[in-house]
């Protein structure tokens, strides 16, 4: 292994401790006023749209040459008032040890967390097109009734998934009746969308011919 791939493995590993000492205190807030699920929540809106969307807010947020103040400030503006005074006040203290950098990691560990203390496993489905809520709703019931445990959906759009979806939970890969009618929902959106396009296309054709659709099928 190279030095620089010791240093990775390092970082990582600090990072994992660092986001699982913030998380339990963080669970262990939430669960005492009973909105451990909101603030969870929250807080992947916050990493995965606030953050993930904006490197720059990242960056100001994990560098040492922006002040706690500075930062603090920019909580208030952000998130005091919309995000629950739970997960503000985490941050805040995450901010006073130059620790914001790991909010990443901290919702990593707070969902194992949250999922080990509520007996749920994680379901990972990848589909080519995003779930519908009624459908998210029964992948879940069905998965979690197979396994006799409550289920968390993680769930991944990928395009390339032109024949099937795939739903894996741990090292188990599901084949059954649930991948059976995502794969169903797959081809209807789209042969609904081949559909609409074919639609358009003749719609253009006509109006560029100036022909009516009567005319144009009859002609």
């Amino acid at each position: 292994m190279s030095e620089s791939s010791q240093q990775s493995s390092v970082l990582d590993v600090g990072a994992e401790q660092l986001g699982k000492l913030y998380a339990r205190a963080l669970i262990g807030a939430a669960s005492k006023e009973g909105v451990a699920e909101e603030v969870l929540s929250q807080l992947s809106d916050v990493v995965d749209e606030g953050l993930a969307k904006n490197p720059s807010l990242t960056a100001a947020l994990a560098s040492p040459r922006v002040s706690e103040d500075e930062k603090n400030a920019v909580i208030d503006r952000l998130f005091a008032g919309q995000a629950h005074s739970v997960l503000v006040r985490t941050m805040k203290v995450m901010n006073a040890h130059g620790r914001l950098g790991y909010l990443g990691a901290v919702r990593d560990a707070a969902a194992e967390i949250y999922d080990e203390q509520l007996g749920r496993v994680v379901a990972e489905v990848r589909t080519a097109v995003p779930l519908p809520a009624s459908l998210r709703e029964e992948v879940a019931s069905q998965i979690g009734q197979s396994l006799g445990k409550q289920v968390r959906l993680r769930e991944t759009v990928d395009a390339s998934l032109i024949g099937g979806t795939v739903i894996r939970v741990g090292d188990t890969v599901f084949d059954s009746s649930v991948a059976g009618r995502l794969n169903k929902l797959g081809r209807a959106v789209r042969e609904g969308f081949a559909h609409q396009l074919m639609e358009r296309a003749s719609a253009f054709v006509s109006e560029d011919t100036g022909e009516s659709e009567e005319e144009a099928t009859t002609s």
